[in-house]
């Protein structure tokens, strides 16, 4: 396996590219992460995520040496925030690794119910996190006509400054960002 910077834990396609493109946009360089994603057709990719984080995390401590990261990006579902981040602790938990530690550069991005709502949010639309109402995309792949919304995502992380009314899972994620300052 080769070293990474970063491993980046996502659901599916969407989450990948999203993710991605906010970290290149922040100066990084798609050599420095390893994307792991959650095989299309074999069950639940939340499950994959939440199964796979305690190993991810482990392995940081244990290979990722000063200044590597997990960005894990889950979606909220009918659980939102706080219910993904208990599953994750709860999975690290059941698997013996210590959960995340507030010095440790671990992200956790987890959009209440879908991408979709940060999408439509990026796109000027005012969002009700409460609903799991915003349309899905047809291919995973349309997340990439997205792009420049998350260009500026990426300078209203920076800024602290969303539009308001921001979600809060998206605020939420800005502030997650804070991490990689550590």
């Amino acid at each position: 396996m080769r070293r990474v910077r970063a491993v980046l834990l996502c659901e599916d396609l969407q989450h990948a590219v999203f993710v991605g493109r906010f970290f290149e946009k922040r100066g990084w360089d798609r050599r420095w992460w390893r994307v792991e994603m959650a095989p299309p057709g074999h069950g639940s990719a939340e499950r994959f995520v939440r199964e796979r984080y305690p190993l991810e995390l482990a392995s940081l401590r244990k290979f990722g040496g000063h200044g590597a990261a997990l960005v894990v990006m889950i979606d909220g579902d009918n659980k939102g925030l706080r219910g993904r981040h208990k599953a994750l602790h709860d999975a690290c938990a059941a698997a013996s690794v210590d959960p995340r530690r507030p010095s440790e550069r671990v992200l956790v991005l987890a959009p209440t119910w879908s991408i979709e709502t940060w999408l439509a949010y990026l796109d000027g639309d005012d969002v009700d996190e409460s609903t799991g109402d915003y349309p899905r995309l047809a291919r995973e792949s349309e997340c990439q006509r997205h792009v420049d919304h998350v260009d500026a995502l990426v300078d209203m992380c920076r800024e602290q400054a969303l539009r308001p009314p921001a979600p809060a899972s998206l605020l939420a994620a800005c502030g997650e960002y804070k991490r990689l300052a550590r």
